[in-house]
Order: C-alpha cells, then structure tokens, then sequence
C-alpha cells in the first residue's frame, strides 16, 4: 500500500487559503475517486474538494475551522500500490504551493483595488484571511507592522492577529490615516452600534459566515459609490409570446428549461455594446475599460443568502448558450457546487427581484462594477397602445427595470440612455429569433 497527500486545490485567481468547514469522512472511512470528502469556504465562495483518487483516509491533517493554504496537504489517503507519500504526490500532484514572491505579485493588485475601512499599501503582505480580519477589526496598517508574525518570512498568520485583537484593550493604539487614492474620499469610521435590548423570548440568531461576508460588502458598496437609480415600464408581451412558443420544444430538444433570464441577458450584453462606458470600473483616478462582457448574476440561496456566479463571455454565447450557461450556475450555486472562479470577474450585474413577486427595486452596485440592473415582475395590465386607427386600450405583459449607477463615472443620460436601449431590445423583440 502507499500513501497519497491529499492537496487543496488551486481556487482560481487570488484565492491562495481556505477554511475547512467539515470533514464528510471520519479516518478510517474508504472513499471513491471524485468523492467530495471536504466543505471549505473562501472569502467568494463555498464548494467542495473531491478525491482524484480512491483509497482510506488514515489521516486528516486540518481540523474544522483550520486554514489550507493552496497546494497544502489537508489529508493522507491509503492506496493500492507502492511507493512513499512525496513519490505519490509527485506523480499525482506536480502543482506546488507558489513561493513568496508568486503570493506577493497575486496579492498586491487586490490589496490595492479591495474597496474597505482600511487599506494597506503593497509592501504589507496579508493573506485575504488576514486581511479581512484587520479590516473587520478595523486595524490600520501601522498597528499591523508592530505585530510579530510567526509565519513563513515573519508573516502575519491567523493566529498572531486573533492574539493580537484578544490583547488590544490592553496596549496603546497606534493610529495611522489610511492610504488612498487621492480622487476617492473614505468616509469616516462609523462609531460603534448602540447595544440593543433583548426582550424575554427574543431569538438570537448568530450571522453565519456568508452573511458577514455580505452585510460587509454591501455597506462598503454604499460608502463607495454615489448611486442614482433610474425606473422604466416595459411592455414585454412579444418576449412573453416568444418564450411561450419555444420553452416546450426548447427542453425537449435540449433537457434545459427556457426561463426569461437568457432573453434579459442577451438585452443586456447588446445595450452594453451600445455604451461600454457600463462596463468599467474605478481604480485610483483611472477609469478601466473592460473588454470581456461578463454578466453577474444575483441568485438566491436556499439558506436565505444571496451569491453572484458570473456569466463570463456572454456576448459571444447564442440564446440557447446563455440558457445553459444560465441554468447551470444557478443549479450549482443552489446545491453548494460553485467553484471560486465562478463567482469572479463580473463586469455587470443583472438582480431579478421580479421573481419573488416584487414590481421593482433599487439594487446595490457590486464593487468594482459601476451599474446593475434589477428586473421587476411580469403583470398583465391594461395598457394604451397607439394603432393606424387610433389609440386602443389592450391586456399587455408589463415590467418594471430599474438601473442603479455609480454617479462618479455614470451620468444620468448615459444611465438612463442605457437602460432605454434594454427597454427597446426587449419591447421590440423579434417573435422569429432562432433559439
């Protein structure tokens, strides 16, 4: 028999740590190749790590809540053959735990555009673990260089800030005003919440990790961007008419369901190519262009919480790709199967709120994007349409779309421009496009 190491897997650009958040086997268990046979979470996403092969598990090397690095071992398989652990993960394994410098050049570009309460200049390494927690705890960059770390090259690790933060009433704070581009002003730190009372039979409900995640980044998104919100009322019935003739032969055809979802995108995607000034993002005083056309797209979790997996390269997928593309990650972002990258790169970002009933909303923008869109409810309502013989009244399938934008780089006309053309493409849809 010989040993295998079970690595952690690479988790798609910038994301170089994970936290273990159960063990689906005890020791002793034998599992089948492609088993997933650990959860972990990153500061993106939730997912699972299979086996790429089969064997018992005779030793797990990181505990519940513990931190991997990846290409780190987190699990010692027994397989059938020969050989030591270091031959086995050699064949298997040839990635390997990329080295100080590696870390430093990955990290450095997100340290700089992380929009949060603190920054840090580029020549303090923070693994995203850590770096979160100084940002949660509020800890400015000159507090961070007196703290001894006792990881790789007097790197801070997890450890060394919990001790740092469990200590710190008990010594001096150091203060330091926060490095920033000279054209983006940080608001002031909020003082701290008032503690509110609990009543007899009050639940307390502890924020699981996710919803910290959220709750964070959704106050960092209104502290950063200016937003204005602009409303239009779209008369979707041919959209509504075309899905009606096509969903049937569409999944018989292809298994997919056809939801509303690919004909918004495709919208979308063509009203960016009208004004790609949408789709860019602020960094420092430079405006940045992005080429690909990557759609976020809000999905609710069974759990209550919100994730946005990322449509990458929509403008080059047809209707029936998008489709695919659509049901897919909204699929594995309900049944805990994302991989970080999916939930990366977003350029642009679409919220259906109509699809828990609601006629409209004023969506927040995901940081580093400048706008999103939120799609409202599709209701019959008597409508005024204007004929060769005059005005008619006639039963229509109306919707509300409201554009959110960030007011430091999109004006109103540009804004409400944009969202006029989405209103087009949609009110003037073709009931002959091919699926």
């Amino acid at each position: 028999m010989a040993e295998y190491k079970l690595l952690l897997p690479s988790m798609g650009e910038g994301v170089m740590e994970a936290t273990i958040i159960t063990w689906l086997f005890n020791e002793g268990d034998n599992v089948k190749e492609d088993d997933s046979v650990v959860e972990i979470a990153t500061d993106k996403v939730d997912s699972d790590v299979p086996t790429p092969v089969s064997g018992k598990i005779v030793k797990i090397l990181k505990q519940k809540d513990e931190v991997a690095k990846v290409g780190e071992a987190i699990a010692i398989l027994e397989i059938e053959g020969e050989g030591t652990a270091s031959e086995e993960v050699k064949a298997e394994t040839p990635a390997a735990t990329p080295d100080a410098d590696t870390l430093k050049a990955i990290e450095e570009p997100l340290q700089t555009t992380a929009a949060s309460s603190v920054e840090f200049s580029g020549d303090l390494y923070l693994s995203p673990l850590v770096k979160s927690i100084a940002q949660q705890e509020n800890i400015s960059e000159t507090e961070l260089k007196s703290i001894k770390g006792s990881g790789l090259e007097g790197r801070i690790t997890k450890e060394d800030i919990l001790a740092y933060v469990a200590n710190r009433g008990n010594q001096p704070v150091q203060q330091a005003a926060p490095v920033q581009a000279a054209s983006t002003p940080k608001p002031a730190v909020s003082a701290p919440a008032a503690t509110i009372p609990v009543s007899a039979g009050d639940e307390i409900i502890p924020m699981d990790r996710m919803r910290k995640i959220i709750a964070e980044n959704m106050v960092k998104a209104k502290q950063i961007a200016p937003h204005v919100t602009s409303f239009i009322e779209t008369d979707v019935t041919n959209v509504v008419k075309w899905r009606n003739k096509n969903k049937a032969v569409f999944e018989k055809r292809e298994g997919e369901k056809l939801t509303f979802m690919p004909i918004f995108v495709k919208a979308v995607v063509k009203a960016i190519q009208d004004f790609p000034m949408i789709n860019v993002s602020i960094n420092g005083e430079n405006i940045i262009k992005k080429k690909n056309i990557n759609i976020g797209m809000a999905t609710a979790l069974p759990d209550g919480n919100l994730i946005v997996p990322v449509i990458k390269n929509a403008d080059q997928l047809s209707l029936s790709g998008l489709a695919k593309a659509i049901n897919d990650l909204a699929y594995r972002a309900r049944n805990k199967k994302l991989r970080p990258e999916d939930t990366q790169g977003a350029t642009y970002t679409i919220s259906n709120v109509g699809s828990f009933g609601n006629l409209m909303g004023t969506p927040i923008i995901p940081q580093p994007q400048v706008a999103i869109l939120a799609i409202g409810a599709i209701v019959k309502k008597p409508a005024v349409l204007e004929t060769a013989d005059g005005d008619v009244i006639a039963i229509r399938n109306l919707m509300f779309m409201s554009h959110s934008y960030d007011h430091r780089v999109v004006d109103g006309s540009l804004g409400g421009m944009m969202l006029k053309h989405v209103h087009d493409y949609l009110e003037n849809w073709d009931l002959n496009t091919e699926i």
